[in-house]
């Protein structure tokens, strides 16, 4: 188990110095950048001798390779830079996003979770064919809706027509609930997919003939015999849906006026404000590696035989 965890942990290094070094040189090799758009580009009111002074307190000047010795050095030490647009430290400036965010996809996560969950183990369970179909067309349905256009659709009726709920801001926990489930719909139906079609594969599989002969009732031997080995593939894509839901909410908190990281990716894509870009795709990595490590770890729990043969 020990080594089956020092692998992990490798593995997660690894990631995280590859998102550091892609993101790196993709930025590095788009044209413009934030200082020219912030001084008003060589034709603007800024001279070549401010814009050349500018760039020079921020490195821009030197070769690629000593640029990314320097942004890895300073990336190791906690150190993502400063905003080309604000002078504001990177770490400080995501962080202070950093909690409308988290609270807002940690809300999207348990949703999708509890709603995915619920539609996969209801079709499975049920006898009646028709509701069977229906509910296992759902998730195909839920995943092919567009993010925004569902958003626009809550604001509309919701928030507009029936004044339920807020349809903007970061005001209280109501103002969660609508983008909450704008995240929440797609993510719920990937689980939902993925789950039933394990689940209906684990009640085929001869251990569940065994419980059934044995005397288990249908509640027992779908809830504590088949979902405890579906769950490992579902488990799986959640910790991909989590990665995924830090960067819809880019959209999502867009449609709905909040002030987060999401918000703050597209106003630094927009200003080409490299060093944010870069610290929200570290981010992103970062809790995608997290994610995925506290599922390998859960792992075992589920399957033993992980443990046994990691």
């Amino acid at each position: 188990m020990r080594g089956y965890l020092l692998r992990r942990l490798l593995q997660a290094v690894v990631v995280l110095w590859a998102a550091f070094t892609v993101s790196f040189v993709v930025l590095y090799l788009l044209p413009g950048d934030s200082l020219s758009i912030k001084l008003g580009g060589l034709e603007g009111t800024a001279t070549q001798a401010q814009v050349d002074a500018v760039r020079a307190e921020y490195g821009l000047d030197d070769p690629l390779y000593v640029q990314y010795a320097h942004a890895l050095g300073d990336a190791l030490g906690g150190d993502l830079g400063r905003s080309a647009q604000t002078g504001a430290p990177v770490v400080r400036t995501i962080t202070d996003a950093l909690p409308q965010t988290l609270a807002l996809t940690g809300c999207a996560m348990v949703l999708a979770v509890l709603g995915g969950g619920a539609v996969a183990l209801a079709a499975t369970f049920t006898r009646v064919r028709a509701l069977r179909q229906v509910l296992l067309s759902l998730p195909a349905i839920g995943i092919s809706m567009p993010g925004f256009w569902v958003g626009l659709l809550l604001v509309q009726v919701v928030s507009f027509q029936w004044g339920l709920l807020p349809a903007m801001g970061n005001e209280g926990f109501e103002s969660l609930v609508l983008p909450a489930i704008t995240m929440a719909l797609p993510a719920g139906a990937m689980i939902a997919q993925v789950l039933a079609k394990s689940l209906s594969t684990a009640l085929a599989e001869p251990y569940v003939e065994t419980a059934r002969a044995k005397g288990a009732g249908r509640v027992r031997i779908h809830l504590r015999h088949a979902l405890r080995n579906a769950s490992l593939p579902a488990l799986t894509l959640a910790a991909v849906v989590a990665g995924n839901l830090l960067m819809e909410s880019v959209v999502v908190e867009t449609v709905f006026s909040r002030a987060g990281v999401g918000r703050l990716t597209a106003a630094a894509v927009d200003t080409q404000d490299l060093a944010v870009v870069q610290g929200v795709v570290l981010l992103a990595a970062a809790v995608f590696v997290v994610v995925a490590l506290v599922v390998d770890l859960l792992y075992p729990l589920l399957d033993p035989r992980v443990g046994r043969t990691a």
